[in-house]
């Protein structure tokens, strides 16, 4: 971490610094990780473990009535102290993923700090903001939000230069009401830019349209019939060589993966890329490195030549199809299965939602699905030949007694299903 004089965290709360620590060199709040020098804050049940932070070098810890506020503070401080640029992203679906291959694309051609895992929100952003060095040119920051106003604040600690968004859809309907605030809320991301900043957005997003207008930034629109598009793909192996139009150049790459969605994330994380002035000549170096965070599309081997699709993490309307779509595609004959949990936070349509998923299954060919918790009944109604279970630890007894060896096996469910343990007890079968 780029050096922090504690003397400017003294009015964040109560600050207790080491015997002669003038700055905190890192930051933290799992005093089970704490080095020597770090700034521990304390977050909930922190507060009960402040003496073995000290006790394992922490350069102070620090004690604050809003620890959210606290750690946003010092994620400012070091952003002031730091030249590098900043590429926010955020989206209802791929955002991970973009980020992930973002951050590849970028650690290639210049010091680079990227979100770990999922770290998106009030205590992860400034975390990773904690990771910023000196030498650091370039960071990827992932941006969540559940409602309004919850970007505006990120955005306030990290200052993006480049704003990608790489998708609206069907998301915390229940908490934001309807697609056109999902909008919205996504666009505080463009708000935040500065002039002469780049957003790159899905085109043909008529409820995100009225929040591009005005200000001097550009607008990097991606997608069929856009300036920035897929222009096609060759199957090589489990990859692809993927062509794509970037405005008035075209580039080739070689990659690991050939699912249109993650394709589409590829494009988001090439325009952002360009957007910073880096070499598309180093794209392919940047290309050969990357790699996914955990249970997004993680695909395992299963006996007698099966495929296991883990993509347990999350889902709403919109990445579940692409996942289903993605399983057809990649199923290559196999008899299919898909193991798909209730889509959380939808609002009153959550119904309609899951029955439209379900058809979607049927449609494209799975021949069993377990359906995993109350509202994911629905998949079953008009979709594939199926069981429902209500929880996970029952859904994981129903796929071991349905799965059969040479099967192509979908897991995907919102993050509150918790279907990873499902995946876990296919990978052991």
């Amino acid at each position: 971490m780029i050096a922090l004089p504690l003397v400017e965290l003294a009015g964040l709360g109560d600050l207790v610094a080491a015997p002669g620590a003038a700055v905190a060199t890192g930051l933290t709040t799992d005093s089970r990780a704490v080095a020597p020098g770090d700034l521990f804050v304390a977050v909930g049940g922190g507060v009960a473990f402040v003496e073995q932070a000290r006790a394992a070098g922490a350069a102070a810890t620090l004690v604050a009535d809003d620890p959210q506020a606290a750690l946003a503070a010092v994620g400012r401080a070091i952003m002031a102290r730091s030249r590098a640029r900043v590429v926010g992203v955020t989206g209802s679906n791929g955002k991970t993923s973009t980020k992930d291959i973002l951050g590849a694309l970028c650690a290639a051609a210049a010091p680079t700090v990227a979100t770990q895992g999922n770290f998106n929100n009030e205590i992860g952003l400034p975390l990773t903001i904690g990771r910023i060095e000196p030498e650091t040119e370039l960071v990827v920051l992932e941006m969540g939000m559940r409602g309004l106003g919850q970007i505006a604040a990120l955005c306030s600690i990290a200052r993006p230069d480049v704003a990608v968004i790489t998708s609206i859809a069907p998301a915390h309907l229940e908490l934001l009401g309807s697609l056109a605030v999902v909008a919205q809320a996504k666009a505080e991301i463009v708000a935040a830019l500065p002039t002469g900043g780049v957003a790159v957005v899905p085109g043909g997003v008529a409820e995100l349209e009225p929040w591009l207008v005005g200000g001097d930034i550009e607008v990097r629109r991606l997608g069929p019939g856009e300036a920035w598009r897929i222009a096609g793909l060759e199957p090589c192996g489990d990859g692809c060589r993927a062509a794509f139009v970037l405005g008035d150049r075209s580039l080739t790459l070689n990659l690991s993966y050939r699912s249109q969605h993650m394709l589409a994330n590829t494009l988001s994380a090439l325009a952002a890329y360009d957007a910073l002035g880096l070499p598309l000549e180093r794209a392919q170096a940047g290309a050969d490195t990357i790699a996914f965070s955990a249970w997004r599309g993680d695909e395992q081997p299963l006996p007698g030549g099966g495929l296991l699709i883990n993509d347990a993490y999350n889902a709403n309307p919109g990445s579940m199809r692409a996942a289903l779509e993605d399983q057809a595609a990649r199923s290559q004959g196999r008899r299919r299965l898909a193991v798909l949990g209730t889509m959380a936070e939808l609002g009153l349509d959550a119904d309609m939602f899951h029955l439209e998923l379900g058809r979607l299954a049927s449609e494209l060919g799975v021949d069993e699905l377990i359906a995993v918790g109350g509202p994911a009944r629905a998949y079953l109604v008009d979709g594939p030949n199926g069981a429902w279970a209500p929880d996970a630890a029952a859904a994981i007894e129903l796929a071991c007694e349905l799965v059969r060896p040479g099967d192509c096996v979908l897991v995907k469910g919102s993050r509150s299903v918790g279907l990873e343990v499902v995946a876990d007890a296919l990978r052991a079968f």
